[in-house]
């Protein structure tokens, strides 16, 4: 477990690492792909909006490290590839809001005492998912025009 856990740090480090070194000083974007089961898109969606959309919310506001949250679903089951059936794209203030410390567990823990049932949810919610993805995104902005 603890190698595990380890692991995924590193892997997470690693990711972040190339948005380090570009030190955006505004917002940073990140899309969140998940792949649900077919058959279970309400369950995961009713999930979602009831235990994790919340927590989210709170962390956004004036000072938040959250400055927006989209959620979508393709209009129909996929373009051909089905690579995702829901889509979260998070506006994080700057770049240490979304690398840095969150009070997210307190969070959870305040929003909802019973953490029995919550971590319950949670666990389901991630069950009936195929794949799960997590894309940080750069803006990429077009060149100068040239000049003639």
């Amino acid at each position: 477990m603890k190698k595990s856990i380890a692991l995924a740090i590193a892997v997470l480090l690693a990711l972040t690492l190339p948005f380090r070194a570009q030190a955006q000083d505004g917002p940073i974007r990140a899309a969140y792909y998940y792949k649900v089961k077919w058959g279970f898109q309400d369950e995961f969606e009713r999930l979602f909006f009831k235990n994790h959309y919340p927590v989210l919310q709170a962390q956004m506001g004036d000072k938040g490290r959250i400055t927006g949250v989209e959620v979508m679903r393709p209009t129909y089951h996929g373009d051909g590839r089905a690579d995702w059936t829901f889509l979260v794209v998070i506006t994080f203030a700057n770049m240490n809001a979304f690398v840095g410390p969150n009070q997210e567990a307190a969070i959870q823990k305040r929003l909802y005492p019973d953490q029995e049932t919550f971590k319950k949810e949670e666990q389901r919610r991630f069950e009936i998912l195929d794949a799960h993805w997590d894309v940080p995104l750069v803006v990429v902005p077009p060149p100068a025009p040239e000049k003639r």
